[in-house]
């Protein structure tokens, strides 16, 4: 196969930048990182016009994309379609998310997802449940009749899920769940995550303790960090083994508050971007409809009637550069949209998962942005998603 360098920006691998470097790519996946000229004779070169090559971006939390929800296009064809609207937007990794629904939408979203594992869908590493084991109190835009607490046919098909597909993620709340299911879920590999839930800080300990490795979108539904009750968003922020996923636009959570999380947890156990999308994301849409209620897309943010926020209305891009706002370096807004949210596999033993760094052997996943940020160009498995 030809090799193909990438000449003439910056390389950020996940890890490091490196000036005057090429990028070599070969079969659809990272050959090495050179030194400019030292990239073989007979290769095709594409040089470029300073910015940066990074990683392709990693989303746990996209709910949906290119006009498609996944609740309601629970199908191959719809992950496929939610996965390329991302792709051309600099996700290259994803997990599609259903949002709390029916017995049989689930169903269907699972097989969706053991079928696009066996197709290869380019861009998909597994699902996202985030629901129906939550808290009717803090239900956010969730559907109040669908929640319900989790019983041993929903166990049972998620472990089955689990071995048939790369990752399954599992967004409850510890009043739906009980701490013997976590252990048992986590044991199975699967992650995970506390959100939706009004539970006190001693739960939230109990349930990380027995496996939970996760908080889903911190501060957004989920009882708050008072002075005598320190709820889901103090233990999230306390327990030495938990991530966050976070959604950086300016609607959801506070500066101040993002920089407080920031420096509350550890490097080894970090807050990851994530986007939240929903099916306008690459697309003119001005409103869709969730459980049958019109989601407005206005002023940057997706709102229901009410003003309840009902997803985000930006790309994980977006949330990197965002960040920007929080005092957070371009690398780490980067690594925090690409190595952390990939390490959650490395943490269940999962090796499927190849995305998060530029290294040689991994899947040929790459944004290219100008130095402000905005995105030139995604290659996808070595593939140029957006037209020249």
């Amino acid at each position: 196969m030809t090799v193909t360098a990438l000449l003439g920006a910056s390389i950020f691998d996940g890890r490091q930048t490196k000036q005057n470097h090429a990028l070599l790519i070969e079969d659809g996946r990272i050959n090495t990182i050179c030194e400019a000229g030292h990239e073989p004779e007979n290769c095709q070169r594409i040089t470029l016009n300073g910015g940066t090559l990074m990683p392709g971006l990693v989303d746990l939390q996209v709910n949906g994309g290119g006009g498609v929800m996944l609740n309601d296009k629970p199908t191959v064809e719809g992950i496929q379609t939610i996965c390329d609207a991302h792709g051309r937007c600099g996700t290259t990794s994803l997990l599609p998310t259903l949002i709390t629904a029916s017995r049989d939408i689930t169903t269907q979203a699972i097989n969706a997802a053991i079928e696009a594992y066996r197709q290869h869908v380019p861009g998909y590493i597994g699902l996202h449940l985030e629901g129906p084991h939550l808290s009717v109190a803090k239900k956010g835009a969730h559907s109040a009749a669908l929640i319900r607490p989790m019983d041993n046919d929903d166990l049972e098909q998620y472990l089955g899920t689990a071995e048939q597909i790369p990752l399954l993620k599992l967004t409850v709340a510890p009043e739906s769940v009980s701490t013997g299911q976590i252990r048992t879920l986590t044991d199975a590999g699967i992650i995970v995550s506390l959100g939706h839930s009004n539970a006190t800080y001693e739960q939230c300990m109990a349930a990380f303790d027995a496996g939970a490795v996760c908080a889903t979108h911190l501060f957004n539904a989920m009882s708050p960090l008072t002075h005598r009750e320190p709820g889901l968003v103090g233990a999230a922020l306390a327990h030495h083994n938990v991530c966050c996923g976070l959604i950086a636009d300016g609607h959801h959570v506070h500066i101040a508050a993002i920089k407080h999380a920031l420096t509350a947890k550890h490097a080894a156990y970090p807050i990851f971007l994530v986007s939240d999308a929903m099916s306008p994301i690459g697309t003119t849409l001005d409103s869709f409809s969730l459980d049958n209620r019109t989601v407005f897309r206005k002023d940057g943010k997706l709102v229901l009637a009410d003003g309840t926020l009902a997803g985000a209305d930006i790309t994980l891009l977006d949330a990197v550069k965002f960040m920007a706002h929080c005092g957070v370096s371009n690398e780490q807004a980067i690594t925090m949209a690409t190595t952390y949210p990939a390490s959650l596999y490395a943490r269940k033993g999962r090796n499927e998962l190849s995305a998060g760094t530029l290294t040689p052997g991994q899947l040929a996943d790459v944004v290219y942005t100008d130095d402000a940020m905005n995105l030139l160009q995604v290659w996808r498995q070595g593939t140029a998603m957006i037209a020249a």
